[in-house]
């Protein structure tokens, strides 16, 4: 699907961003510093004048309290802004006072004092602000001061959240891949969020940057009429000394505090986050190699940092992705960047990524096109796992448990091995010999009762309501009377024996592991079947009038379902080399996913934009629906059928009148290619088995 939007400015804010970023890159060609060398300094005095911009409005407020003549007024009082979430400013650090120091004063050290008061009223800023200024001559730091003064004291603070944010791009774009590497745009984080939905709990980025994932949770709260600082706990990790100040600042210019830490996350979890987050959002570095990963094994299995095992490629996606994976509590969710090439990995990251699929982890797949970073043209693919998924029954769209034994889609929980008469044992497939079960079921359709012969004849040939049963039907190490595979359902038909103490307790356990797989069972005695059968064919046909409603009212997800969503060819172009998403635009494409999670669509973000185009798309009352070119739910046997790739180019395809763009041949040809060489390899492997045992035969 395709949606180019118009570009649109927010023209003050705008015209306010371009004068001080040119202002700012003039006094950088001025002093000689080099981008990385300048950001720091500049933030710090954006950071500050926000600061100020809340005090003053703040001080005033206190100020109309009052004091008394034995109690100083509130506006003097440090701890009455605290108490109000605003940082209290020294006299020596309030801008008025920096703008209208005398003439010959050392600026460079006034500001640097300024920021030392600063952190010493306001203990959650110790030690992360600028100093350094002294690298600046006077009349170029009076000129920057000047500049950063220019930003209006009536700005809203979420307009001056956005000003901070312009900067940090604008940094990133200038610095390259070092910025790159620590601000991620944030139409990517806000769509991140919206999918996510973090009301409330524990966030953590372990690769927090500058802190962007944390900004648009809590405006994402904030916009739900929630307050962030009592709804979520942040906390992050980061690894480059540069960005940990510049995210404890971009936190405390948004009006929030959180446990940023500097560690290599690879090898230090100094969050102990093993099952504790309710949310991660992450943009981690994509491919990066020589990772030690000696030093990472005892951290390898069940309840640790890397629970699926150590991929064998030199690449650290996969080590990312099982972070991410085992930070999550039971009904944890994590929304996270990562490379086109993690979807399709081969080898034994395809064996890590088919254990997440299988485990009914991964839930959404949204593929992103080119130019939406400030530093790197090429596309991503963004991941949404959920562990609280694997808690649902089956979709209503998934194949049914069925076929010659073997379970479509879902696997036989198991079993120790089965004793095979000779004193030994052996591990079936699945703990389950089924070979055997089918010659138990062969022999039993041979013995039918009076009741299975009289039913059979009611439902055999489609003759109720063109439903299709089948008899003596295998699931798993269990063999049921009837199944039918459309409305997965299990008719039993019990002789006297049920009524025993011992074949009830067997009868409930089976019936609970038949329930597990999302199938439903009726059981009828063997009398009531040949007197009134009629009370049987009744509640067939409930079940099936329940099925029709259950599909119809739009409900797809279940725990062995993914969403693929196809986002590349849905952007703004800002300009020749960049592309963003507008708020309508992101609103839509989390409002898909809300569908295929059976939620009601939120326009908080993207109003009527964003529900104009939901109702085009799916109707004046949208409901969930696969849409060629825009998104496709998947089984996991689907997926299996597609060796366990996770490139939504494969499963939602191309809509009608659209054209495969470069990058969806690139993508596709690559995936191909890859299978054709692991094909080769085995074809090749098996050339040379059946010669050899050809020859052994030979003598």
């Amino acid at each position: 699907m395709e949606w180019i939007a118009p570009y649109q400015k927010d023209e003050t804010t705008s015209a306010l961003e371009d004068r001080l970023w040119k202002t700012a890159d003039q006094m950088r060609a001025n002093s000689g510093l080099t981008a990385a060398q300048y950001s720091g300094p500049v933030l710090g005095l954006i950071f500050l004048r926000f600061a100020d911009v809340r005090f003053q409005a703040m001080k005033k407020e206190l100020e109309k309290e009052g004091g008394s003549s034995r109690r100083r007024s509130p506006a003097d009082d440090p701890q009455a802004y605290i108490a109000k979430g605003i940082m209290y400013l020294p006299e020596s650090a309030r801008f008025e006072t920096l703008l209208n120091l005398p003439e010959g004063t050392d600026l460079g050290k006034a500001v640097n004092e300024a920021m030392s008061a600063v952190e010493k009223e306001n203990e959650s800023l110790r030690g992360i602000l600028p100093q350094g200024y002294q690298n600046y001559e006077n009349a170029t730091l009076a000129e920057l001061l000047k500049m950063v003064s220019s930003i209006p004291e009536d700005m809203s603070g979420d307009a001056i959240g956005k000003v901070y944010e312009y900067f940090l791009s604008s940094f990133a774009m200038a610095e390259g891949q070092l910025g790159g590497e620590f601000y991620t745009p944030t139409s990517i984080v806000q769509l991140m969020v919206e999918i996510l939905e973090p009301y409330h709990g524990l966030i953590l980025d372990p690769a927090c940057g500058s802190g962007g994932m944390f900004v648009q949770s809590a405006r994402f709260v904030s916009r739900h009429k929630k307050n962030p600082s009592k709804e979520i706990s942040i906390y992050g990790q980061e690894l480059k000394d540069l960005a940990i100040p510049i995210a404890r600042m971009n936190l405390a210019v948004h009006g929030l505090e959180g446990d940023i830490r500097k560690e290599n996350s690879y090898y230090d979890d100094l969050h102990k986050s093993t099952g504790r987050f309710d949310y991660v959002l992450a943009n981690p570095p994509f491919n990066v190699n020589a990772v030690d990963k000696e030093r990472l094994k005892t951290e390898v299995g069940k309840g640790k940092r890397y629970p699926l095992g150590l991929p064998r490629t030199d690449n650290g996606n996969y080590l990312w992705i099982q972070m991410f994976y085992s930070a999550l509590n039971k009904k944890g969710r994590a929304g996270f960047v990562m490379a086109n090439s993690a979807s399709d990995a081969r080898s034994s990251e395809m064996e890590l990524r088919k254990t997440l699929i299988e485990d009914s982890a991964v839930d959404v797949m949204v593929a992103v096109g080119p130019n939406m970073f400030y530093t790197v043209t090429l596309p991503c693919t963004l991941w949404f796992l959920d562990k609280a998924k694997r808690a649902l029954p089956p979709s209503p769209r998934s194949p049914l448990p069925g076929g010659d034994g073997q379970m479509e889609g879902l696997s036989p929980s198991p079993r120790s091995p089965l004793p095979t008469g000779d004193g030994k044992k052996t591990k079936y497939r699945g703990g389950f010999d089924f070979a055997s079960l089918k010659e138990r079921a062969r022999e039993l359709r041979k013995k039918n009762t009076d009741a299975e012969s009289f039913l059979w004849e009611l439902l055999r040939n489609k003759n109720l309501a063109g439903l299709k049963f089948r008899r003596q039907h295998q699931f798993g190490e269990y063999i049921a009377d009837f199944y039918c595979h459309e409305l997965g359902l299990v008719l039993e038909l019990d002789g006297s024996v049920h009524s025993k103490a011992d074949q009830k307790k067997h009868d409930k356990k089976r019936d609970s592991y038949l329930e597990s797989q999302g199938l439903t069972v009726i059981r009828f005695g063997n009398a009531e079947a040949l007197e009134q059968p009629e009370k049987i064919l009744e509640k067939v046909l409930k079940v099936k009038a329940d099925s029709t409603m259950t599909n119809d009212s739009g409900i797809v997800r279940g725990c062995d379902t993914v969403l693929f969503l196809d986002a590349r060819h849905i952007y703004r172009q800002i300009d020749r080399a960049h592309r963003d998403w507008t708020e309508g635009q992101i609103g839509f494409l989390a409002n898909v996913v809300r569908l295929y999670r059976g939620e009601k669509p939120d326009y908080s973000l993207g109003g009527k934009e964003a529900e104009e185009k939901m109702k085009e798309i799916f109707g004046k009352k949208p409901a969930y629906a696969d849409v060629a070119g825009l998104c496709k739910v998947a089984t996991v046997s689907e997926i299996a059928e597609q060796g366990y790739s996770l490139n939504p180019g494969r499963y939602v395809g191309v809509a009608a009148g659209e054209e495969m763009d470069e990058d969806d041949f690139k993508q596709r040809f690559a995936a191909l290619h890859s299978e054709f060489e692991e094909l080769t390899k085995e074809a090749h492997g098996l050339e040379k088995l059946i010669s050899k045992n050809a020859k052994e035969i030979l003598g």
